[in-house]
């Protein structure tokens, strides 16, 4: 199979690979039908993460069953599935909880960008839709393999609530549907922070009420004055550096709550701030098969006609 290799910063490579086959029987192998760039591919391509050794690349997919373990129950070769970057048995106290990316059995996946991929522990992982969807569906089921389901998180651990005010920090693909996320889940104020135009046009197409271009203590102030002086209910901080964490939190009113879903690079909390700005904060690697269930089929019935 072709399969895209990374083997430095920058240095991205297609190679033909052996297929993967069943290692374990709780596995089961996908020939895959769509994959995609995360957010959090860009640090080991760009060198921030150390590269130390040629990588298979990619962790989110969706596709069709070709086969599957012994021990498999639930998911069968022809179904259409859609898993998360993280496998789980979906039976583990942690599992029961919501927290699946943290499963007792976690591995995180790796190697999607190829026409064939091994999904450890199927029948926790994966997720069938209901019948073969359409090609044209195919990338928006996709999104709820990871970004969709990290926005998700990210309004959900931020305590989103009908008629609060909302920011989000972060106008990459994660961001923009933590927008949509929020204006599903109610919010009546959504403020962006963005200095992109295209991603500002998004944004307000995706439910953002007002656009915040500025940083720093000129965002913060900015902040408090769409929010009669106090600072947002929620603040979703999607991007994972020191400057997007500080503004999250200084932009949260004292009882408010920050979500943090961007994979942290150089964040550094300093104890008595945090301890005076009586913020809650809530985040880490999106438990998406929590959600999965409800935005496949959500995703299927908005976009059918009528």
């Amino acid at each position: 199979m072709r399969s895209t290799v990374l083997y430095g910063p920058r240095d991205v490579r297609s190679e033909v690979r052996e297929d993967p086959k069943i290692i374990k029987s709780t596995d089961a192998i996908l020939r895959l039908s769509a994959t995609c760039i995360c957010g959090s591919d860009l640090w080991p391509y760009r060198g921030i993460s150390p590269v130390t050794q040629p990588t298979p690349f990619g962790h989110e997919y969706c596709g069709i069953v070709e086969e599957v373990g012994k021990e498999v129950r639930n998911i069968k070769p022809g179904q259409f599935v859609i898993g998360s970057f993280a496998t789980s048995d979906n039976t583990c106290v942690i599992c029961h909880d919501g927290y699946h990316s943290s499963c007792v059995q976690r591995e995180f996946v790796s190697g999607a960008q190829a026409q064939f991929l091994r999904v450890p522990l199927a029948d926790g992982t994966l997720v069938a839709t209901n019948e073969l969807p359409p090609p044209e569906l195919i990338p928006s089921l996709l999104a709820t393999s990871d970004v969709l389901g990290t926005g998700w998180f990210a309004a959900d651990a931020a305590n989103v609530k009908p008629g609060k005010n909302i920011v989000v920090v972060g106008d990459g693909a994660v961001g923009l549907l933590a927008v949509l996320s929020a204006k599903q889940m109610g919010a009546e104020r959504i403020i962006a922070m963005s200095r992109h135009a295209t991603r500002q046009k998004l944004a307000r197409e995706f439910g953002a009420t007002d656009i915040v271009i500025e940083r720093g203590e000129e965002g913060v102030a900015r902040i408090k004055q769409l929010t009669k002086g106090i600072g947002a209910d929620s603040v979703l901080e999607c991007v994972g550096t020191q400057e997007s964490m500080m503004q999250a939190i200084n932009s949260t009113r004292p009882g408010g709550h920050v979500s943090f879903v961007g994979v942290p690079h150089g964040v550094e909390l300093n104890g008595e701030h945090l301890f005076f700005s009586h913020v809650h904060l809530h985040g880490g690697p999106a438990p998406v098969r929590r959600y999965l269930p409800d935005l496949q089929t959500g995703v299927g019935q908005e976009d059918q006609p009528g």
